[in-house]
């Protein structure tokens, strides 16, 4: 695995929710995400955070998320680095942390959806779908823009 550059490192313990909701609350796939479901989300993923640790720019810097059984699929999903930080090859890295992953060992499906990062996961050898006439999703754009939180107490 390529080792980031000095100032940065990655963490699957070490997860600040509010940092990862300030970026997914503007991004194009969730835009207006309550912190509360990112929170559960979090709580219920395989998750890794990037961290900055040098002056100026320190603190989360870039995350991703993994749903997944651990056993036999993964879907790889709300992968960012904040603008500042990018170019780098630090998406990289969070993606190959991913595909070393000790539970991530062995799926038989690992899947992602992405609007303009095709030739990011292409080099960590995903693919377009093989069969996509095979798939159906249910998408429901905008809905935290409309929709009162769900209560999860």
């Amino acid at each position: 695995m390529k080792a980031l550059p000095p100032g940065y490192r990655l963490s699957f313990d070490d997860i600040d929710a509010a940092a990862a909701h300030a970026f997914l609350t503007t991004a194009y796939w969730c835009e207006g995400i309550p912190l509360a479901t990112v929170q559960q989300a979090i709580a219920h993923s395989l998750c890794i955070a990037l961290w900055a640790d040098s002056p100026g720019g320190g603190g989360q810097v870039g995350f991703a998320r993994v749903v997944t059984d651990r056993t036999t699929f993964a879907y790889l999903c709300d992968v960012y680095v904040l603008p500042a930080h990018r170019g780098q090859g630090l998406a990289d890295g969070m993606i190959q942390a991913f595909l070393a992953h000790p539970d991530l060992q062995g799926l038989r499906r690992f899947m992602l959806f992405t609007r303009d990062a095709h030739t990011l996961y292409a080099r960590h050898g995903f693919q377009p779908l093989a069969t996509p006439d095979r798939g159906m999703e249910v998408v429901r754009p905008g809905m935290y823009l409309t929709a009162t939180p769900p209560d999860h107490a």
